[in-house]
This record gives structure tokens, sequence and C-alpha cells, in this order.
């Protein structure tokens, strides 16, 4: 079983693998990581084995807390005539998934519970009561705290101007008069010391009270040798603070020299200064699930339905299967559904990225969140709240932006080594510099410079956030990236393998030509699908369409004869009709002709010809193919520009075959394949050294798309395609494969560019900060410049990710 928690208190890097070890090391977990941008943990585990509760226990044992999106409602309850009925409702309520507790008071009738609002809906609730024979009625809405819930950014904004508040006058008592700032008397170092040092602990105070969190976090994971990045910083301001404590007292005491040895106002600034890299944090974090918001305000808040015989206006959680839903033009659909009334034309762009609207008539399947364009309709809802498309695709989206990447390990293992590293230099380098003859205040400089400047942030966020940005931006243009591992490997991709129909080609085979002697082609079409009226064979149906489409009114037929491997006859209108290949005209002494060379011409092209005879007199060749989609030439065009072969793997026969390779410039043409060989072809090209893509549609093609480096599944195909692919094209568009090829490019690109900063960050910082520069005659890093330095590379790291929103497949 895989599941999700959302996890608060986690600080830095170190945290999230602090979580990630400690849930790993659970008996019955298979895996689990934990994605340090999003805050959240997910785990694959046995239930049999484990229950969640288990692991949140776990979480909370670590020193974190699981977050959930809690609703508590109270619900009406109609219907009751006993205990026995409170008891039932009470039952099936609490079995559902999500449910945390449900609670019946048969005396009021009503329903208190309290659910999991990512796992369960109203309408689900509604419909499981309504289900065991009773009515719920939505009396009150009483969501815990969430309307008036404080978000993390807003409390980090008032953390921030309190700091500011009392750190900005600190700064300019302790600085200003080295800029020639003048200072009342009363505070004076020179003429006042003790009043100089009593103000500045008196500014500083308000600001380490406010930085709390950093303290009772830093000191409980230092206690519990887990150390984070609030353990580096705890550590350095206390030092500071509790050196300007000493400092004050030995000025009452009366060693006046003491006054320009205070550190409160590095405390202070360094505490403004991280709140400050937290806030704009927490503002760019938030700009990286932006995808994601996108996505969740594409659905309608309320939904038509057709109830008794009335129209209805119900919140969208309250519809359930089999509702007939109303939408007129212009309204969004609230649900997914097939259409029962009307024909209209739908705007599907916010979910497959294609711009063209598309006609939907009675019988078609839409998709909620899409937009009715121009006529009434009425469909059936096939799926509401979390299995519809659009739930779906968030689902997606939300859990590629969860997983991690093979690129972000190593900075995974680094994180979990470095603060210890990080506290173990600034002891080191603080002891060696007073070893080498310097002051004790020199020494504390040292010390708190190292362990401030240190970032851990930096590294934990730089593949996360580029994962996020990067997933959101493929959904935007239709391309659904399941996960980090995908989105790394993709870039590698040297070799794709596409499968012929259904995905280069239409899928469904039509009439291409029709080459007559002595009769119309109408009427040759006409004879060919009155023959083939209520045939299952795909070349019939496409013979029959190619008939309807031009209205042509078919034929009575009488004594049908299907002979297998040759074709049929029959009798219309007391003519014979023989309708087949070159086998059955050959059978019947039916002489060809000129038109044999017209039937090779066809079937190079990888036409199917087929001959039709009247009373054993051949009368014409109708030609029926499987035809290339409009964006195949295209996007293997754009393939080759990036240096990548492509394969075509098909049963056709190989004249097929190569025709159809030829048409859209096919460079491997794996022909005469079985369905279940497919899997077999692709490990050929993988052991041949080739990183592999496939691209399919069908159930046959599961096997082969599991078996690539990268499955990639055309949307409009069968579930079993998508469920086994990596990648999704929602358009159906191979144009997009080049897509997401660039996407993984530009997102690979990305995380590296944010590992080096990360890395080359620490790597050039933390020497300075020991001090190095001063070996050679040049500054020391005064710790309030290392703070900023600290707060700026997580900034940096989430910046430059950003910059992935601005991708373009086109450029």
């Amino acid at each position: 079983m895989k599941d999700k928690y959302k996890i608060s208190g986690m600080t830095c890097s170190a945290c999230a693998n602090r979580i990630e070890k400690g849930v790993s090391k659970m008996e019955g977990v298979k895996e689990a990581n934990v994605n340090f941008a999003t805050e959240t943990l997910n785990v694959e585990y046995d239930d049999l084995a484990l229950k969640p509760l288990d692991i949140e226990n776990k979480v909370e044992k670590l020193g974190y807390k699981v977050e959930k999106n809690i609703e508590s409602h109270n619900y009406k309850i109609e219907g009751m005539t006993c205990t026995a009925c409170a008891s039932r409702v009470e039952k099936v309520t609490n079995k559902m998934p999500g449910v945390e507790n449900a609670v019946v008071n048969f005396a009021t009738e009503k329903l208190s519970i309290s659910f999991d609002a990512d796992k369960v809906t109203f309408g689900e609730v509604k419909a499981t009561v309504e289900k065991a024979g009773y009515k719920l009625i939505r009396e009150e809405d009483n969501v815990n705290n969430e309307g008036k819930k404080v978000t993390e950014q807003s409390k980090l904004l008032k953390r921030l101007i309190l700091s500011l508040v009392f750190t900005v006058p600190l700064l300019i008592i302790t600085m200003g008069h080295m800029v020639g700032m003048p200072l009342p008397e009363i505070i004076d170092p020179m003429m006042n010391p003790l009043n100089f040092a009593i103000i500045q602990l008196v500014l500083t105070l308000p600001v380490v009270l406010t930085g709390y969190k950093f303290y009772s976090i830093g000191y409980r994971n230092l206690f519990k040798l887990s150390p984070n990045m609030d353990s580096l910083i705890a550590i350095g301001t206390s030092a500071a603070f509790i050196y300007s404590l000493y400092g004050t007292y030995k000025i009452y005491m009366g060693d006046a020299h003491f006054a320009m040895m205070l550190y409160y106002e590095a405390s202070a600034t360094i505490l403004a200064l991280i709140t400050l890299g937290k806030y704009l944090e927490a503002v760019s974090k938030g700009k990286t699930s932006q995808a994601i918001k996108k996505l969740m305000g594409l659905a309608p808040k309320t939904a038509t339905i057709v109830r008794n015989g009335k129209e209805i206006v119900l919140p969208i959680d309250e519809v359930i299967v089999g509702d007939i839903v109303i939408v007129k033009p212009g309204e969004k659909l609230p649900v997914d559904g097939e259409v029962v009334e009307g024909n209209t034309s739908v705007d599907e762009a916010m979910l497959t990225g294609e711009s063209i609207p598309v006609e939907k008539n009675v019988g078609s399947k839409v998709i909620g969140a899409s937009i009715n364009k121009t006529g009434f309709i009425k469909y059936k809802a096939t799926k509401v709240g979390k299995d519809t498309a659009l739930s779906q695709i968030i689902k997606l989206v939300e859990d590629a932006q969860g997983s991690k990447a093979p690129i972000a390990k190593m900075a995974d293992i680094i994180s979990s080594y470095f603060v210890p590293i990080v506290i173990g230099l600034a002891i080191f380098a603080s002891i060696a510099w007073l070893i080498a003859g310097e002051t004790g205040t020199f020494s504390l400089t040292i010390f708190i410079a190292v362990l401030v400047i240190a970032c851990p942030c930096a590294l934990g966020l730089a593949t996360p956030t580029a994962i996020m940005v990067g997933t959101g931006k493929g959904a935007e243009y239709g391309v659904l990236i399941k996960g980090g591992e995908a989105l790394e490997v993709t870039h590698q991709i040297d070799t794709i393998v596409f499968d012929k129909t259904g995905t280069i080609t239409e899928g469904k085979p039509v009439v291409t030509d029709i080459v007559t002697k002595n009769i119309s082609k109408d009427d040759l079409l006409v004879l060919a699908a009155s023959s083939e009226k209520g045939s299952e064979h795909p070349l019939g149906e496409a013979i029959v369409k190619g008939a309807e489409e031009k209205n042509l009114t078919l034929k009575d037929i009488s004594n049908f004869n299907a002979i297998p491997g040759h074709g049929i006859q029959v009798e219309i209108e007391g003519k014979t009709i023989l309708l087949g290949n070159k086998k059955l005209m050959v059978g019947n002494s039916i002489e060809i002709g000129d038109l044999g060379d017209e039937s090779d011409r066809l079937a190079n092209e990888g036409k199917t010809p087929m001959y039709i005879a009247i009373d054993n007199k051949l009368e014409g060749i109708i030609a029926v193919a499987d035809t290339v989609k409009s964006s195949s030439n295209e996007a293997i065009e754009n393939l080759h520009k990036m240096g990548i072969k492509v394969a075509m793997i098909t049963g056709d026969n190989k004249k097929t075959a190569d025709a159809i390779a030829k048409q859209v410039g096919i460079d491997i043409v794996l022909s005469e394949v079985l369905p279940e060989d497919k899997a077999n072809e692709v490990k050929k090209l993988q052991e041949k050294g080739s990183k592999v893509a496939m691209v399919g549609d069908g159930i046959n093609d599961a096997p082969a798309l599991a078996q690539a480096d990268i499955g990639i599944a055309i949307g409009t195909g069968t579930d079993v395609a998508i469920e086994s692919a990596n990648i999704v094209l929602m358009k159906g568009d191979l144009r997009d494969v080049s897509t997401a090829i660039k996407l993984s490019k530009a997102t690979i690109r990305n995380i590296k560019q944010n590992l080096f900063w990360a890395f080359g960050y620490n790597v050039l910082g933390i020497p300075v900060a020991m001090g190095l520069l001063h070996v050679f005659g040049g500054p020391l890093l005064n710790p309030m410049i290392a703070a900023a330095a600290m707060s700026l590379s997580s900034v940096s790291v989430l910046t430059n990710a950003l910059r992935l929103r601005g991708f373009n497949p086109n450029k």
C-alpha cells in the first residue's frame, strides 16, 4: 500500500533525512522518501504489518508532526427509527477509508464526523449513508479552523516584521557611531557603557523570543543527536547572546572596555535575516506548486443536475455517479460523464493542452472542468470526486512532485552528514585560532560565522523544487510525468520505439483509393459496403463507414457466404458479388489483367487492396489503409533533430510496415512482431546499449512500456497502457514526445545548476568563515554577513528553479 503524509516541523533537509531514515527502518516499510520542498512523506508499506497510525506515531516520535486536512462536520440524519439505525449509520461511515471518527446521536438525529478531506468528499459520505437506507442533510459546516487558519507564510511575515522593528534600531545604536551617527548621551558607550549594553539587551530579547522555534527545534534535535539547520542557528546565536550577557555583567562590575565586545546585534540580526530568508523561501515554495493550484481551481463549485424530474443546483461534492448533469453554453462541466442528449463542442485545453475544441455528441465521453462552448447538453455522471480525470491528474502531478529523482540521493547523503561536520569544523576553527594566539572574542566570531553560513537547506531544495516546477509545467502542456525518476531518465533517451497502430497511425482503417473499370466509384462503393454491412472485420467496417460518409444508400443482400482467408460472396439484386483478395479472384477464375499492377502499387504504399467482381467479371479495387496521424511526420522530424533514433514496431507484414516507415521517416522497422514479443524487441535494443523509450496505446503495449527505460502512453489509449507508463501524453499528439524530452533536459540542467550553486556556496563559504582569508591578511567574515549569505543561498536555488516556469517546447 502507498500512502502520503504532510509533515510539519521540518526546517532543513537534515530533518527530512531523519524522518526518511527512521520510517524506512520500520518493519513492513518497503520504501519511504521525504520531499523537503513539498513537506510530504511518501511511504510504501505492507498494510498487514503496519497501520497508518503506526507511521504517524513514528514521525511524532522522531520530533515532527503529521498534518492532516481534517474536517469536522455535523450532519442531520433522517429516517432513523431506533438506536439500531444510529448504530448502522455509525458503522458504515466509520468503515470508510479516510474517516477518522464518526458518531451518531440518535436523540438529536445528528452525525458528527471527522475525515481527511484529501481522501473523502461530502458526496461520498452522503452516498454511503443513503446506501444504508437513510438520508443525510448538510446542516452546518464546521471545518476545523481551516477558514481562520493563519498560513505559515503570514506567520513568517509577522515574525519578520516584529524582528525588524527591534533589529533596525539595535543596529543603529551599535553600528551608527561607526559611520558618524550621534548617540544620545544616556546610551553613549563612552559615557554610559552599562546603559549602552542594557538597551541592546532589551532590543535583542523580543527578537530572540520571536525566534523561539529555532531554539526549541534546534536544541531538541541536537540532544537527540540529529542536529539540523536550526541547531546551527541556535548554537551560534546562543553563543553570541550568552557571551554578550557575560560582557554586560563585566560592564556592571566596572570593566567598561567590554562595551565594544558585545554581540547582541549579531544574535538579533542573524535571526532577522534567517527569518527573512525563510519568508522568501515560503513565498518561492508557494510559487513552485502553482500548477497544482491552477488545476485545483479549474473545477466549478456547483453542478446543475436532474433529480426526480426537477433541475437542482448542488455543490460539486454532492454529485454522485448516475446523476444527469445539465450544462449550458459557456459553463464548465462539473464531473466526468457520457453525453445522453444534445451536441456541442468542448474546450479541453486546460486538461490536454489541445487548443481546438472537441465535438461531442450522444455517447461521447466528457471530462470535468472542460468548458462547454456552443451547445446545450445533458450527460450522465460516470466519475465523481477523486475518480474524475481532473482529480487523477492532480494526484498524478502531486505524486510526481513528491517523488525523488536518483540525482537527489547524492544531495541527501551529503545533507545527512553535513550538520555534524559543520559543528565539528566550527569547534575546530575556533580552538585553532585560540591556540594561534587570538582572543576569545575573535574565536567566538569564527565559531558563530561557520555555524551560521552553513546551509543544508539549499542542498535539500535543489532537486525537489526543480521537479515540482518541471512536472507542473509538463501538466500545463498535457504531458504528465509520473515521478522524479522518470523525469531524470527521459533526458538520457537515445532510441524511441513507436507502436504503429493507433500511435503513428490513427488506428482506424479508412477507404483511401477506389479504382474502377466500367462502373462509377460511388456505385462500386455501394456494392462493396452493402456486401460488408454487418461485418465485424475492420476492413469491412472501413468500407461501410466510407459509404456512410458519402451518404450513399446501401442495398439489400441475400445468400451471404464468408470464405475464410479469401473474402465474401453475396447476391445483390440478382447479381453475384465477390469481394476479397487476389486468391478469391484466382479461385473463381476471374481475370485480373492490368488491375494487378494497380493492386501492387497500392500494396507498396502500405494499403490493403480488395478486388470486387460482379457476375465473375472484375470491376474494380477498393483500397483500405490505417492512415498516418497528421502529427507523426513532424514528431519524428523533431526527434531526429534532437539526435534520437526512431524505431517502429508492428505486427503488420514487412511491405506495409516499410511503406508506413517511408512515409514518416522511421530509422528502424520491426515488422511481423507478435504482441507478446514486443517487450523482447525492446529488450534487444537495450542489450545493444540503447536507452529506450516505448510509445504505445494498447493493452498489448503494456509489457513493452514496462520493459522500456521510459514508457510513454498515449492519453487516449487504454487504462492498462497508461498504468504501465512513466509518462502520459494527454493529447495523444506524438509531438509531445519531444516536449517531454526537452522538459526533462531543462529540468535536469536546472537541478545541476542548483546543486552546483548549493555545493559551491558551502565549499567556498565555510573556509572563508573559518578565517582562511584572514590567514593571508584578508578580512574576517562577519556573522551577520554570513547569515545574509546563508538566506540568499536557499532563495537563489528556489529562484533558479522558478525559471523553469518559462519553459517553452517550441523555443
